[in-house]
């Protein structure tokens, strides 16, 4: 099973989200992949991913972009899944302070209020460093335009890390590792 975790203002239609949900159906594994709207609660979206989690029968994969990097990490970590972060928000309650206020959803068009309630939410999943590094794979495209794909580089240290030149937040070569992240999830040979 994997489990997506979008990013910030984002959601199941992103790019991301619909390109590996469609190449785990490719693969028959449409019942393998699931990803929702998360919260704009860090607390409430955990308690949705971690329904979500009790009810694999076997370990998830958690794969996460942005924020959902920062997610990702939080689960791993408690839970110890393995996990995949693309261009991860590491320092999410820093990055996010200056959302605060009213807010959009790039697919839906439905606005939200980001408040000093919710960064302190993303305080409280804060890891102050890795426990187990070797359940990570760090995805980062150095063209990022929205985080520094350096403070990952160092964060994510003794995980595999994969660290393209160019690109931007969106992670252009997705498509690419669309197989490979199947394949470390355990889900195709």
């Amino acid at each position: 099973m994997i489990i997506y975790l979008h990013g910030f203002r984002s959601g199941p239609e992103s790019w991301k989200a619909r390109s590996l949900g469609a190449r785990a159906a490719h693969h028959g594994l449409q019942d393998a992949f699931w990803c929702e709207q998360l919260p704009v609660s860090a607390q409430a979206a955990m308690a949705l991913v971690e329904a979500q989690i009790a009810r694999c029968a076997t370990p998830p994969t958690l794969v996460g972009s942005s924020l959902g990097g920062f997610y990702a990490t939080h689960l791993a970590e408690t839970h110890h899944l393995k996990a995949v972060v693309v261009n991860p928000a590491v320092i999410a309650p820093l990055s996010l302070a200056s959302y605060i206020g009213t807010q959009r959803h790039m697919y839906s068009d439905e606005t939200f209020e980001f408040t000093e309630a919710h960064i302190a939410e993303l305080r409280a999943l804060e890891h102050p460093t890795l426990a187990h590094p070797e359940n990570f794979w760090l995805l980062a495209e150095t063209g990022d335009e929205v985080l520094d794909y350096r403070h990952a580089v160092a964060r994510y240290q003794g995980s595999r890390q994969t660290v393209l030149d160019g690109g931007d937040h969106s992670f252009t070569q997705w498509d690419d590792y669309l197989d490979p992240i199947l394949r470390y999830a355990g889900l195709i040979p």
